[in-house]
């Protein structure tokens, strides 16, 4: 299990933050048996192509399934790291990681259509023929594409507010979990990243649904508010942890030179 490898070779060292989970738990066990469902049902096929053709069509699905697995190895590292910081396992917690693999699962086909549909039709693939008709069959009909990506969106804000409400749920136990003002200060930031894309993809559906068909593409590329905003929000508190690091210094050497 890649959790557990990860945690035998050290990898839950964090610089400035104390990990507080143990041993892989039980809970954290399960929700490595449903991503890697949920992975196993992004493959293109499970069967081996007969012929060079079926091998051509299940490569297309190449770059659709790199975009997915990225995105469910994102999900899955922010529940990694929620769980080793904090180490929680508390029945609220544990309804909340079970929501999050129930939306995993359940958009793991929404996820899946999007992004094939969005690499045929950059590769020039967005149309199939019948061959029974011979007529061109359309994946998607244009006045679907705003409701596929509210779909999506609904999605997308649905796994974010999870975990805004996991973090929401370490911050409120900070005194409990003895989190000090750097440790704080990571998980406010980790709460507004969350608060970031949720806004975001707020602001893709409100796009899809009053621009309609039109502004499809728009409600597409408001996902690429993501990067500037979150850039701008590690900035900013990556500067405020720097100034708690060289406030907290000068004490730690008095503590030290007490101790000796």
């Amino acid at each position: 299990m890649m959790r557990e490898t990860l945690v035998q070779r050290g990898a839950s060292n964090e610089e400035g933050f104390s990990w507080r989970g143990g041993e892989v738990s039980r809970i954290e066990g399960f929700s490595d048996a449903v991503f890697a469902f949920a992975v196993t049902l992004l493959v293109v096929s499970l069967e081996v192509p007969d012929t060079f053709d079926e091998l051509l069509t299940t490569m297309r699905g190449f770059f659709a399934f790199a975009i997915c697995f990225w995105l469910l190895f994102v999900v899955w590292s922010d529940q990694y790291r929620f769980f080793r910081r904090y180490g929680l396992e508390d029945r609220f917690t544990m309804l909340l990681n079970a929501i999050l693999l129930y939306l995993v699962l359940f958009y793991v086909y929404p996820l899946k259509f999007l992004f094939t549909f969005l690499m045929d039709e950059l590769l020039g693939y967005s149309s199939a023929v019948s061959p029974s008709t011979e007529a061109v069959i359309e994946k998607i009909e244009p006045e679907q594409m705003s409701l596929l990506l509210v779909i999506y969106g609904a999605g997308f804000i649905a796994v974010e507010f999870v975990f805004i409400l996991l973090y929401l749920r370490a911050y409120s136990l900070r005194e409990t979990l003895e989190l000090n003002a750097y440790e704080r200060s990571v998980t406010r930031e980790q709460l507004q990243s969350f608060m970031i894309n949720m806004g975001v993809g707020l602001i893709s559906i409100a796009i899809a649904l009053l621009g309609g068909e039109e502004a499809a593409s728009w409600a597409g590329t408001a996902y690429l508010l993501l990067f500037p905003t979150q850039i701008a929000n590690g900035y900013l508190m990556g500067r405020h942890r720097r100034k708690i690091v060289a406030a907290a210094s000068p004490k730690e050497k008095l503590n030290e030179k007490k101790a000796e």
